[in-house]
C-alpha cells in the first residue's frame, strides 16, 4: 500500500484514540472505585445491563426473520423495506424517541388502545427496552443479512432436494451456517443498546431505578459531579471495547479440500 494510506490511517486512529486518552487522563483514579460503586451508579448500571439484554433478545426475535426475508426473499418493495429497517442507523436517536412516543405514548397511535387496556409503556422500563430495540435492531439485521448472502443458497438447495421441509432447512442448515454472523450481530446490538441515550431520554424519561440507564446517569452526573461522570464514562468505554472485541472474528484463510491454502 502507498505510504500515505498508513499516514491517513494513523490520523484516523488518533481521531478516535486521543479523545479517549484525554478522558482517561481526566479520571480521578484514586477515587475511581467509590465513584463507580455509588448506589445511583450501580442502580443505573444494573438497569442498563437488564434492559440491554432484553432488547437484544427482541432484536434476535424480530431481526432474524427480517434478515432472512431481506437476504432470501424477492418481492416488490424489498429495497424500500430494507431502507426503512436500516433507517435508525442514520436517524438522530431523539427522532426515534419522538416517533416511539407518538406511537406508544398515552395519546399515541397505539398508546390510546393500550391505555384502555390498562397498559402504559411510555416512561416505564418497557419504554427503555423498546427504545433500545429500535436503535439496535439494524445492527443485527445488517450482520445477519451479510452472513446469509455470503453463505449462499447451495446447501439449502441440496437439503431441499433431499426432501427436507423449509423449517428443517432453516433449523439444520441455514442457522448453523450463519451462527457466527448472528452472534456478532447480537453482541453489537447489546453494545448499542447499552449506550443508547437520546431515544431513551425522549421516550422513557429519567426516573431513577425505572428508566435512568447508565448513559442518562452520566449525563446527570456531568452537571453535579464531573469526576463521577468521567469515571462512569470509562466504565462504558471499557464495556464497549470488550463487547466489540468479542464481536470481531479474524477471517481464516480459505482452505482447499486437501487442507492447503488456495
Amino acid at each position: 500500500m502507498p505510504a500515505w494510506i498508513f499516514a491517513a490511517a494513523a490520523a484516523g486512529a488518533l481521531l478516535v484514540l486521543l479523545p479517549l486518552a484525554a478522558m482517561a487522563a481526566r479520571v480521578n483514579w484514586a477515587q475511581f472505585i467509590p465513584l463507580v460503586t455509588s448506589e445511583a451508579s450501580l442502580t443505573a448500571l444494573g438497569l442498563s445491563l437488564r434492559t440491554a439484554a432484553a432488547s437484544t433478545v427482541l432484536c434476535i426475535v424480530f431481526g432474524v426473520p427480517l434478515a432472512l426475508v431481506l437476504a432470501r426473499g424477492d418481492f416488490p418493495g424489498q429495497r424500500l423495506l430494507r431502507a426503512f429497517v436500516l433507517l435508525p442507523l442514520v436517524l438522530p436517536p431523539v427522532v426515534g424517541g419522538i416517533a416511539l412516543l407518538y406511537t406508544f405514548g398515552r395519546q399515541g397511535l397505539l398508546g390510546r388502545i393500550l391505555e384502555l387496556a390498562g397498559i402504559q409503556i411510555a416512561f416505564s422500563t418497557a419504554a427503555v427496552i423498546l427504545a433500545q430495540t429500535f436503535v439496535a435492531l439494524p445492527f443485527l439485521v445488517v450482520s445477519l443479512e451479510g452472513a446469509l448472502r455470503s453463505a449462499g443458497t447451495r446447501y439449502e438447495a441440496v437439503a431441499a432436494t433431499l426432501g427436507a421441509s423449509p423449517g428443517t432447512v432453516l433449523r439444520r442448515v441455514t442457522m448453523p451456517l450463519v451462527l457466527p454472523g448472528l452472534a456478532s450481530g447480537a453482541v453489537l446490538s447489546f453494545a448499542r443498546s447499552l449506550g443508547e441515550f437520546g431515544a431513551t431520554l425522549t421516550f422513557a424519561g429519567s426516573l431513577q431505578g425505572v428508566t435512568r440507564t447508565l448513559p442518562l446517569e452520566i449525563y446527570l452526573q456531568r452537571e453535579t459531579d464531573a469526576d463521577a461522570a468521567v469515571a462512569l464514562s470509562m466504565v462504558l468505554v471499557a464495556v464497549a471495547v470488550i463487547v466489540v472485541g468479542l464481536s470481531y472474528r479474524r477471517p481464516r484463510a480459505a482452505q482447499t479440500p486437501a487442507g492447503t491454502p488456495r
